[in-house]
């Protein structure tokens, strides 16, 4: 005959995994052994660039850290995690890797030192907005547009 304690005792005994998102690493509660998911093996692979580092970046293209964090949509506190040496996360990384793209095609039509200044300027070609605006508003299609007529020489 069973008693009321014995399904809390087998079910106690059985390993749990904790609730994790796709690509996750997930633990066993009981054993407290981890097991890498397949999609985690995948982004471990994929993340073998080098991070993000924001103190050279904002040097070599003039920007001041506030400025970063509306342009990427994160906040001050993480950005100096970031400078501090702490490696943003997979998507982070993406987005940030994107962003550092822009600027490198800024800084094959201008000097990259002047790339800080020319996003905090008015520009009649995004409707007297900044570029650093355009940016916020997820709108860099706009400026790799501009990259691209200026780099070919398309006519306007």
């Amino acid at each position: 005959m069973e008693t009321s304690d014995t399904p809390k005792k087998i079910a106690a005994n059985k390993p749990r995994r904790t609730a994790t998102a796709v690509g996750k690493i997930s633990r066993h509660k009981t054993s407290g052994s981890t097991v890498k998911t397949p999609a985690a093996r995948k982004l471990a692979r994929i993340s073998h660039r080098e991070s993000f580092n924001v103190r050279t970046f904002c040097q070599r293209f003039h920007l001041v850290r506030p400025d970063l964090t509306r342009m990427t949509g994160y906040s001050l506190r993480s950005v100096d995690k970031w400078a501090a040496g702490e490696k943003p996360g997979p998507a982070t990384h993406r987005r940030l890797h994107e962003m550092e793209r822009l600027f490198e095609g800024l800084a094959g039509i201008m000097a990259a030192e002047y790339v800080g200044e020319w996003l905090k300027t008015t520009n009649p070609a995004f409707d007297r907005s900044t570029p650093l605006q355009v940016i916020e508003r997820g709108e860099t299609d706009r400026i790799w547009r501009m990259i691209f007529i200026v780099e070919t020489g398309e006519p306007l």
